[in-house]
């Protein structure tokens, strides 16, 4: 209880005090009843103090919110690099690529599922918890028997503090050798019909 509070029970106390003896004149009051008015004051005194205590006692409200120890503590992962580029690869060549990581956290890192974002980009997680400093890979083998550009991600999910991780793959597959060319039609000039006489001979065109 501070000072301010301590003068204020004071004050109020002295108040009530004075009350009880200006408005009971002494000659219509016995000395019991007198008494009895002082131990009321005193009990509505000790009431009030005791409050004010209890409301001093109350830990203040605050916005902030702290982190939990399970957000503290838990695991962390980190990649090398969360692009892979194919750059210019030859049609059917292999498509599989690593992506490289760590957990740097204190508890084990646990991937419950990785999902590409299509059938042609297909993710091999493990499954095995990844202890606190261990390393480990992500590997994604992407159909290179589809020609032309792509880009294509593999969403991560874990209890990392991170809870979801998108990963990303692109490049450029040149096309099949093999598939047959299409050779085009040489364009001729429309042929007009030659008018023939009756005996057969071809006629003149006129001018």
């Amino acid at each position: 209880m501070d000072q301010y509070s301590e003068t204020g029970l004071l004050t109020f106390f002295n108040t009530a005090t004075s009350l009880i003896f200006l408005y009971l004149p002494s000659n219509n009051q016995t000395p019991m009843k007198k008494l009895s008015l002082i131990l009321a004051a005193s009990g509505l005194l000790f009431g009030f103090s005791f409050a004010q205590v209890e409301h001093e006692k109350q830990p203040p409200v605050t916005d902030e919110v702290k982190p939990t120890i399970d957000n503290m503590d838990a695991p962390d992962i980190i990649f090398e690099s969360e692009t892979v580029d194919y750059g210019t690869i030859p049609h059917g060549s292999s498509g599989v690529r690593e992506f490289k990581f760590k957990n740097v956290g204190k508890t084990p890192l646990i991937i419950s599922n990785a999902r590409g974002s299509c059938g042609c980009t297909v993710p091999e997680w493990p499954k095995e918890p990844v202890m606190p400093g261990q390393s480990n890979v992500i590997k994604v083998s992407y159909d290179t028997k589809r020609s032309g550009k792509f880009t294509k991600t593999v969403t991560l999910t874990s209890n990392a503090k991170t809870a979801t991780k998108v990963l990303t793959i692109k490049g450029d597959v040149l096309p099949d050798p093999n598939a047959p060319q299409q050779t085009k039609q040489p364009v001729t000039a429309p042929v007009t019909p030659v008018k023939k006489s009756s005996d057969g001979v071809p006629m003149e065109k006129s001018n």
